[in-house]
């Protein structure tokens, strides 16, 4: 059995520690395997649902090439950016949280979490910044889409420059069921990282005898930032 480390004791050969496997593991290489197996397959299936998302935006993009390019004209890139760099910022953060949990440095893991949480927060309300601006433009696809309500003074159809109506509503559908999709998946992030950072807190030996789970959720976390770098782009910077 391995001799239990103190969680914030720097350990001086630099490698990651793990304490004694679970009783259905034979080995350590087992129970990481079986992580990283387990892990790998929820993550393809997560890769099959979104590329069917994207094969299916890109077949709309296009038959509507030119429509979709004046109807995302209306989305904000600065928003979009920052949001981005939000993302590329928290991945980061998520890498040392990750990093400190193999070193069994509690003290360092826990803030690095919650920094994590504090750009995934960020992100959302930036995003929710977004969605409102397209619900009071009546973007929203629905039976209500470019129809200002009585008393507006707003019309709907110069936020579309020049797209056609039909082929708008097709580009912000795909729009708010891909980056909707996306917002859930960082909900559910939200949620994930702060409970394990309860655990890291609290000194749970889940956490603190044993690395994966935190790298696990690492894995979940990177996953949702890439798929954010490919909707970036595909909505935001349409080349005319």
């Amino acid at each position: 059995m391995a001799a239990t480390i103190p969680n914030d004791e720097h350990l001086e050969d630099g490698h990651e520690h793990h304490g004694p496997p679970y009783h259905q593991f034979e080995s350590i290489e087992q129970q990481n395997e079986c992580y990283m197996v387990g892990m790998w397959t929820f993550l393809v299936t997560e890769v099959m649902f979104f590329g069917a998302l994207f094969l299916t935006y890109c077949l709309f993009r296009w038959r509507y090439s030119a429509d979709f390019t004046a109807a995302h004209e209306e989305l904000n890139v600065t928003l979009g950016a920052t949001n981005t760099a939000i993302l590329l910022f928290s991945s980061f953060t998520m890498v040392m949280a990750v990093h400190h949990a193999q070193l069994k440095q509690r003290m360092k893991v826990f803030p690095y979490l919650g920094i994590t949480v504090l750009c995934a927060c960020g992100f959302l309300a930036i995003k929710y910044v977004e969605y409102s601006q397209k619900f009071e433009h009546h973007l929203f696809p629905g039976q209500n889409f470019l129809h200002a309500l009585p008393g507006e003074t707003i019309n709907p159809l110069e936020h579309l420059h020049g797209a056609n109506p039909n082929a708008a509503q097709l580009f912000y559908s795909m729009y708010f069921a891909m980056t909707g999709l996306h917002a859930i998946h960082i909900l559910i992030g939200i949620i994930v990282i702060g409970v394990l950072g309860l655990f890291w807190y609290k000194e749970n030996p889940l956490v603190t005898e044993d690395f994966m789970p935190t790298e696990m959720v690492g894995l979940y976390w990177h996953f949702v930032d890439l798929v954010w770098i490919f909707l970036f782009p595909l909505f935001y910077l349409i080349p005319k």
